[in-house]
């Protein structure tokens, strides 16, 4: 078992408080990454779990035993870093197997794991290159190798991939959710790439400010975003936001009034709402249809658009001079600074209060982080 429980854990710098109060439960074989924008405690947090950062207060348990203060070396964790930090002088078999050594495991023992861990990497034919002979990813695989030598209870990984191109980074992320079913290993990842997270995650951790503003499945934080800071963090393109004011709400239904012009009723619950309330809604590209300036009175000019073969994101103003993004079909053909309306799928609108709290459906309550 590898079950990671971390209680009411903080850390602060010099009397800045940067990890506020985290409560998470990691459980056995999961694949969870933790995300969010720069500075707001994602790496900090795996350093504290490694043993790298001294704990403010709280605890952290790895199968129900506190390591809050065991030394990093005891805690059978493993972590790869964003720089490889390999030996230049030593082979790949040497630097895969060198914690081994200093531990003086048996020698025919050690060389079963390197040659274990090479045939999963597939890094066979390149054991005895030096790593200067070898590219980014065949160097990060080795990384990756030597944590998977040791057998530890939970892999740690503080952003692996940021130091390979857009191409390798592809072939890593698909790489690393093989690692992870052929392990059937506990694994945190640390990233502020939501496209690896949403890619790469059983449970993802959205992280603001030291605090978790919401933990769940990829799919569910898409479709079902506590608030608006995780509605917009999550998704590409990111989820358009457009300012209004409450109309008329109860239990069924919110009629919102658009800055930008139009009106619509949104099957919320918006028992919590009155008559005036600024809100925001927000519309992810998907959920926009793009159509003749008379036919919606959402009215918009067309800005430019990325040609991506099967789709075409077309960026659009409105009126009241708010950007959105539109995912219209590969072969969409609209001209720059045309006139157009927009058709948006209420179904699918998210709303938000003036605190930034998503909206419930009716008779449904909001999820718990």
């Amino acid at each position: 078992m590898s079950d990671l429980t971390i209680k009411n854990l903080k850390k602060g710098f010099d009397g800045t408080e940067i990890i506020k109060g985290i409560d998470l439960e990691i459980k056995d074989h999961e694949f969870v990454v933790f995300v969010g924008p720069s500075g707001c405690g994602k790496s900090t947090l795996l350093r504290l779990i490694a043993g790298l950062e001294e704990v403010t207060s709280g605890h952290i348990h790895l199968d129900g035993q506190d390591i809050t203060d065991v030394a990093p070396a005891k805690r059978n964790l493993a972590m790869v870093f964003q720089t490889y930090a390999l030996y230049p002088h030593m082979s790949v078999s040497k630097n895969m197997s060198f914690a081994l050594s200093l531990a003086g495991a048996d020698k025919a023992e050690i060389e079963r794991k390197v040659k274990e861990a090479a045939r999963i990497l597939e890094l066979e034919h390149l054991l005895e290159r030096k790593p200067k002979a070898l590219s980014g990813g065949q160097r990060q695989r080795v990384a990756i190798g030597r944590a998977i030598v040791r057998h530890p209870k939970v892999f740690l990984f503080d952003e692996p991939l940021s130091n390979l191109d857009a191409a390798l980074r592809v072939q890593m992320r698909l790489e690393l959710a093989r690692l992870h079913k052929e392990l059937n290993a506990t694994m945190i990842y640390v990233t502020h790439d939501q496209v690896e997270a949403m890619t790469l995650a059983d449970k993802v951790v959205v992280f603001n400010g030291g605090r978790v503003e919401q933990v769940g499945s990829p799919l569910e934080l898409y479709h079902h975003p506590l608030n608006q800071f995780v509605a917009g963090f999550i998704g590409t393109p990111k989820m358009a936001f457009l300012g209004g004011s409450v109309k008329a709400a109860d239990a069924s239904g919110v009629t919102v009034a658009l800055a930008c012009g139009p009106e619509y009723c949104l099957p919320l619950d918006g028992s919590a709402l009155k008559a005036g309330d600024r809100v925001t809604l927000g519309v992810r590209p998907e959920h926009l249809q793009i159509a003749a300036a008379e036919h919606s009175p959402f009215k918009v000019r067309l800005d430019v658009s990325e040609h991506l073969g099967a789709d075409t994101y077309c960026y659009v103003r409105t009126e009241s001079g708010e950007l959105l993004t539109v995912r219209a079909p590969g072969d969409f053909a609209g001209q720059f600074g045309e006139r157009a309306s927009l058709i948006p799928d209420l179904a699918h609108c998210h709303l938000f209060d003036a605190d930034g709290r998503t909206l419930p459906k009716p008779g449904a309550s909001a999820r718990a982080a």
